[in-house]
């Protein structure tokens, strides 16, 4: 623990010099108009303060954008009844969350009927996605006091986040402190749970710095059949985020930790239910772009460092090894646009290496590598290098908006070769408010070493998987206006080729079957998704009780070859429908009253402790937040599951019932709430 902070704060050390002795000077541009209306089934009101999202290469204002983008503010945040961003992510209509253990412990996330490994995930614009698995993708270190705004893209984002966005990508926007103040919050809740935290911000002139420290446990909500705890959870957590601002220039830096330990139930394997799991993560990058000039220059690099140990018994290797991973991807980003008379022009390139040792993925090491506080030696391992070119042209004539361009893509694993994949997105503004638009957009995404190289306990892997390719088209409609009603609707068609998946024969007698990385032929999915918000205070000025209400419906389906007697982990498992709906009220005495639900219905079936197939139910989920505000206090009670319902998200794992969470909050910033 004590080498992983020593890492972060050499790491700050090392960017604030870099960011100190120089930066670039140019003469003045004038940018687009910032102040937007934000466009998603989770948004509360009409937004006034400026907002830019990146669904491509140049950062547009959200009215601007030729696509839809969900925004989740930290406005909207706080009126949610939620432990952790995976939690957030659940109201999110085209966003498919399959939980594994609750407040944060694990989740899987997946957008369109997409996989955890086909969603890039961000923090701040940074990859942070991990190369041996994206199960542990949401391990953050922020804290959900941290964050300004979630951004969803939804479809292939190759041109604006890379080649691991073949689905979508999620990016977490972390506020930037503005001024001097701190902030503190305590809960406590069911089966044992409780976590605290606190965040001090200090601001000079140009310079901002921000540190947060979070802990909390849960004793977890079910028992081993030893009657031990298999669902407990701790972690650590810890952010800084620093920048630097003037007339001319903005170089921002983060860094951050997360330390967390939790059982692991029977997330891998149904046959045994004491598994356990360890993971430490830090995080760092460095940002910095000029503010005026005829070209704009956005430079950036990062690291990221994953060590992963699993426990298939918990505390005891008698039977059964622990697995030890270790990774780093370290990687530097340049991009620029510049405006000129056909418009505005976007130039990028990434180069990226992803390192990876392990004591059971990846080819034999030259020289093994020591496994601290063990007596054992990482023995194999996967270095594969990513360098990818992006061209862009963006064009706005007076109602009319295109987005083009192209990603090249060229990875040293298997000796792939150079790939193109082109997108184009077009928009039309038919009247006050409403807009039109189209796109078609293709990305990839490479493998994970689990994929490639996980042939123990009943799986086998393949090395030479393909890459996962996809095109897709959008139509459809968004429209906003000054009366805070905001709506939308979308029909899309994915194709999908290679994909990957783990799959099980059931011809097969029980005692031989496994499961098996496969590229699972070609899925191709039509999907609709129908959103509205209605700001009620806004609409209806002379009552203060009906704050808002937003309702939003996502419908997939898939057609592939049908394989009978197959079991899938993943790609045949997916959100067939999805709604959420959620209503909120201001009350007398400065309460806020926040209800919400959500109706899922999953395609696909799993194996139970007793050797069953079993298709997956369909379930809806009631929860809600009561939270009491005044000056710099605020109190809140959470209800999840309120109906007390038994549902499944992923496999034979039980998720929990009624739970319950008290919390206090208090800021010197009296708009600063959780």
């Amino acid at each position: 623990m004590n080498n992983t902070f020593e890492r972060i704060f050499t790491c700050i050390t090392l960017i604030f010099a870099i960011t100190t002795g120089q930066y670039v000077r140019a003469s003045h541009i004038t940018d687009t108009e910032k102040s937007v209306i934000i466009l998603t089934s989770d948004s509360a009101s009409i937004e006034t303060q400026e907002i830019e999202v990146t669904a491509s290469r140049i950062k547009t204002a959200l009215p601007d954008a030729s696509r839809i983008i969900g925004v989740m503010t930290q406005e909207q945040i706080g009126t949610y009844p939620v432990q952790s961003v995976n939690d957030i992510l659940k109201y999110a209509v085209g966003v498919d969350v399959r939980q594994r253990g609750p407040m944060g412990a694990q989740t899987d996330v997946g957008v369109r009927g997409g996989n955890f490994e086909q969603v890039a995930i961000l923090l701040d614009g940074i990859n942070i996605c991990d190369p041996q698995t994206g199960h542990n993708s949401f391990d953050f270190p922020v804290d959900m006091s941290d964050i300004d705004h979630i951004e969803v893209l939804e479809g292939p984002a190759g041109r604006a986040y890379g080649s691991s966005s073949l689905m979508g990508a999620i990016n977490i926007v972390t506020k930037t402190a503005v001024h001097t103040s701190g902030q503190a919050h305590l809960e406590a809740g069911s089966w044992g749970y409780a976590a605290g935290g606190a965040r001090a911000a200090a601001v000079n002139g140009g310079w901002n710095n921000m540190l947060t420290v979070n802990y909390g446990r849960s004793d977890g909500y079910s028992r081993s059949k030893a009657g031990h705890l298999n669902a407990d959870m701790e972690y650590k957590k810890v952010f800084y985020k620093g920048g630097y601002t003037d007339n001319d220039i903005q170089v921002n830096w983060h860094a951050g930790a997360s330390i967390k330990d939790w059982g692991s139930n029977t997330f891998y394997s149904a046959k045994y239910d004491e598994q356990f799991e360890h993971t430490v993560k830090t995080y760092t990058a460095l940002q910095a772009e000029n503010k005026v000039g005829r070209v704009h220059i956005h430079p950036s690099a990062w690291w990221n460092h994953n060590e992963d140990r699993f426990e298939l018994i918990r505390g005891s290797e008698d039977a059964v090894k622990f697995n030890y991973h270790r990774s780093d991807v370290a990687g530097v980003g340049f991009n620029s646009w510049f405006d000129w008379t056909l418009g505005r022009t976007a130039i990028g390139a990434e180069l990226k290496n992803e390192n990876l040792v392990s004591g059971n993925l990846g080819e034999p090491l030259a020289e093994p590598k020591h496994i601290k506080d063990t007596d054992r030696d990482y023995t194999l391992g996967l270095n594969r290098t990513n360098i990818s070119f992006i061209l862009e042209h963006n064009l706005n004539i007076r109602r009319f908006a295109l987005s083009a361009g192209v990603i090249g893509v060229k990875n040293s694993w298997n000796g792939m070769d150079m790939r193109f994949y082109p997108g184009v997105d077009l928009s039309v503004r038919l009247g006050s408010g409403l807009k039109l638009f189209a796109t078609y957009n293709t990305s990839l995404r490479l493998p994970s070493v689990t994929e490639l190289y996980y042939s123990v306990g009943g799986y086998k892997a393949d090395k030479h998987l393909k890459p996962e390719e996809l095109q897709a088209v959008d139509l459809g409609l968004k429209y906003a206006d000054y009366r805070g009603i905001q709506a939308s609707a979308s029909l899309y068609y994915n194709r999908c080729s290679n994909m990957i998946d783990w799959i099980m024969d059931l011809t097969q007698p029980e005692d031989q079957r496994h499961w098996e990385s496969v590229n699972f032929t070609e899925i191709n999915s039509f999907g609709a998704e129908l959103t509205a918000n209605i700001s009620l205070e806004t609409l209806f000025p002379g009552q203060r009780l009906f704050k808002s209400i937003d309702v939003a419906y996502n419908y997939i389906n898939q057609e592939k070859v049908n394989v009978p007697d197959i079991q899938s982990r993943t790609t045949l498992e997916y959100l067939k429908h999805k709604a959420v709906a959620g209503m909120h009220f201001n009350l007398p005495l400065n309460l806020e009253l926040g209800v919400n639900c959500r109706y899922q219905d999953r395609a696909g079936s799993f194996t139970d402790v007793d050797g069953q197939v079993r298709p997956y139910e369909p379930y809806s989920i009631l929860d809600a937040r009561l939270q009491w505000s005044s000056g710099p206090y605020n109190i809140y009670l959470e209800g999840n599951n309120l109906t007390d319902k038994q549902y499944f998200d992923y496999g034979s794992i039980p998720q929990p019932g009624f739970w319950a969470i008290i919390g206090f909050n208090i800021s010197l910033d009296s708009s600063c709430t959780r």
